[in-house]
């Protein structure tokens, strides 16, 4: 294995590329874009694993293999070369082994299991061979165990030979309150539960059973127990109210319930990560999440509670900007945490007893992803406007790049100036953006230019990395991007200003930096575009529907009839929650479909895709305004991506969506080259 990686370790990044003379960016160039995440070091620091992920063309599939840097910089090696995917490496305790999940040799649809890397020599061993799948996992301090997250095989599912020989499925039976999942499809009584995995013996055993779903592990320091998250109740179908729970690493062991707040407490997602044990064992530091009422728009703030239970203490109360993915300091005095803020993700710490919130590494970036090392050393993956995410060593307060998958790619590609600014909207307020100018940009001139929306809404573009700007900015577009209300990092009063009132605040907001780009001499007026993903579709179909001012419009996996939301997507729960029920609260739900309701008032020629799969925003939304504006006689077209769910991620799919952007806008944009100032 040794000398398996050494040849490997040969093949660096800048040597898959061909040099040649950089060129503005194209959909194909992004196909060759390595997405690089999930950094952890090894126990004696020297080396930081993480997994690179890059389309595979031929196969027309992602492959995401693991791989190592040292941490001094001097080597960069290739650790798995299947065509499956190798994702969540971690080093065992004691350095011996490198664990990873794989669904190698399972197929497309195959389920994902535990495979563990001798590092002295050999091939890697699958060591769990399991019908359902393995989600997540955590190494036990001591070595001996590893706790994993392990779904239920699903009793209806067929293999291929089963499905060669029944021609007829098994029909679907529903009695959940919500049952329907993007990617998972309808829910049936499958869950997830927690087992511990003993490595010497290779036995698993289960801790926790029941209709519930357990999340994020993590080990006491004497790999006694374990804390998890769940969200338990009569029906947990039925509400949000994540909670931290205790057991003993012992079959047979009851959970205890830890939190009992109204609120979301490191609920599963991006926001939280995974609760934290203080290096004593006597706390446990976690993300609380919002109360009911204020769903995904309300804060997540910073806490800690005693590990046998009691009344969390708020670190960051006060804050009013979210927090996420605490880690403790080695001497247990403070707590490490990512810090959202207007645009930018940056590392903070905060004392644990409490104090003032220090910024340790600040600035116009996206920090995703940070682990403490065991010398006091810490890692980062950073993103910035010009840089892909990749790994970085933060030290003696500068970055040190460690990763650098994506240097060779980079200079073979021109990509557009990315500024930040800010413009006033209707009622005054302040919105943040970013104004990209096209590659090739020439002061005083105009240019055809394409607002992009985000989705969420509670997200933000962020000081990163954004691929579907550069391939517009590379086409001769300028392109704005807004972060209106509804967005995260500006506060909780900005994010739950479009509560039950979607498309209002919102689009004047949005519309404010289209203003700013126009006053600035950059966007041409005649030449304007429109267009997002998920809520940036809905709110696309929102400005389409109340102004007049874009010449063409692309709305992705949007919903302008929600109405037609309730029942057949994922957000019963936020439904009834935000907007009550259609019954009971008709003007609420009609308000916020206007655009279907006012598609008589949409000239914008538009452009509207999905995927087929999609049950987070289905695919029956965007036919509505598909075929609202076929009735009309505006020019549109419907674009479906099949076998694709919310998130399109077929490589060659991928390309197509790009080109299409690409066609559409040129169709009603370029309707010459770009003119003058003052003509």
């Amino acid at each position: 294995m040794k000398k398996l990686i050494l040849l490997l370790g040969v093949l660096a990044p800048a040597a898959l590329l061909a040099q040649t003379a950089p060129h503005p960016l194209t959909a194909r160039d992004l196909q060759q874009l390595r997405d690089v995440r999930d950094a952890h070091f090894s126990p004696d620091g020297q080396w930081v694993t993480y997994v690179v992920s890059q389309a595979d063309t031929a196969a027309d599939k992602n492959n995401a293999d693991v791989w190592m840097a040292r941490y001094d910089g001097t080597r960069n090696l290739r650790v798995t070369t299947s065509p499956d995917n190798e994702t969540s490496p971690r080093f065992s305790p004691d350095g011996t082994y490198l664990s990873f999940l794989s669904s190698r040799g399972e197929g497309e649809e195959g389920h994902a299991q535990l495979w563990l890397l001798n590092r002295n020599g050999g091939e890697a061993e699958k060591v769990t061979k399991l019908k359902g799948s393995v989600s997540d996992y955590m190494w036990a301090p001591d070595g001996k165990r590893l706790a994993l997250i392990i779904r239920d095989a699903d009793p209806d599912s067929l293999t291929q030979v089963q499905r060669a020989k029944k021609k007829t499925p098994p029909v679907i039976v529903i009695d959940r309150f919500q049952f329907k999942q993007d990617v998972d499809g309808y829910l049936n009584k499958q869950r997830q539960h927690l087992y511990v995995f003993d490595v010497a013996t290779r036995k698993l055993a289960r801790l926790t059973s029941g209709r519930y779903d357990e999340y994020a592990p993590a080990w006491s320091p004497d790999s006694r127990q374990l804390v998890f998250v769940s969200k338990r109740g009569e029906d947990p179908d039925r509400h949000d109210n994540f909670d931290l729970y205790a057991i003993d690493a012992t079959p047979g062991a009851q959970p205890r319930q830890l939190t009992t707040t109204d609120v979301a407490d490191s609920a599963p997602g991006g926001w939280s990560g995974r609760p934290a044990w203080s290096p004593d064992g006597k706390q446990i530091a976690f993300v609380e999440g919002a109360p009911k009422e204020q769903l995904v728009y309300g804060l997540h703030q910073l806490a800690v509670i005693p590990a046998t239970g009691g009344t969390p203490k708020l670190l960051t109360q006060g804050l009013d900007r979210n927090t996420l993915k605490p880690q403790w300091s080695k001497d247990g005095k403070s707590l490490y945490f990512l810090l959202e803020d207007d645009r930018a993700q940056v590392l903070a710490r905060v004392p644990a007893a409490g104090g003032k919130v220090e910024r340790v590494l600040d600035g116009q970036r996206e920090i995703t992803e940070f682990e403490l090392g065991p010398k006091g050393q810490v890692v980062v993956v950073n993103s910035e406007p010009l840089l892909p995410d990749e790994v970085f060593a933060f030290e003696k307060k500068s970055l040190r790049p460690l990763s650098k998958q994506n240097d060779a790619w980079l200079k073979t590609v021109q990509l557009g100036a990315v500024e930040p600014i800010q413009a006033k909207s209707k009622d005054g307020t302040l919105v943040s953006g970013f104004l990209v100018k096209p590659v090739g940009y020439q002061a005083g001139q105009k240019y055809p230019t394409v607002l992009r929306i985000h989705g969420g809404p509670v997200s933000q573009f962020a000081y990163s990395f954004a691929p579907e700007w550069q391939v517009l900015a590379a086409r001769g577009y300028a392109v704005v991007a807004s972060n209106p209300r509804g967005s995260s990092g500006r506060g909780l009063e900005y994010c739950r200003a479009i509560y039950a009132d979607w498309g209002n605040k919102d689009s004047d907001d949005a519309l404010a930096v289209v203003d700013y780009a126009v006053q600035q001499g950059l966007a041409d007026p005649a030449r304007l575009g429109v267009g997002g993903w998920s809520y940036g579709g809905i709110l696309t179909d929102h400005l389409i529907a109340r102004d007049k001012r874009f010449k063409a419009a692309t709305s992705g996996a949007g919903i302008a009839n929600v109405l037609a939301g309730y029942g057949t997507d994922q957000y019963i729960r936020d439904y009834e929650t935000e907007l009550g029920t259609p019954w009971d609260h008709t003007d609420v739900w009609m308000r916020i479909s206007y655009p279907f309701f006012h598609a008589g008032q949409i000239n914008t020629p538009t452009l509207f895709l999905c995927g087929e799969k999609d049950f987070n925003v289905p695919l029956l939304n965007t036919e509505q305004m598909y075929q609202a504006l076929q009735s009309r006689k505006v020019p549109t077209q419907l674009i479906i991506y099949p076998g694709q769910f919310h998130g399109i991620s077929k490589p060659s799919y991928v390309k197509d969506r790009y080109e299409r952007y690409l066609a559409w806008y040129d169709k009603y944009l370029k309707t010459g080259a770009a003119t003058a100032g003052g003509q």
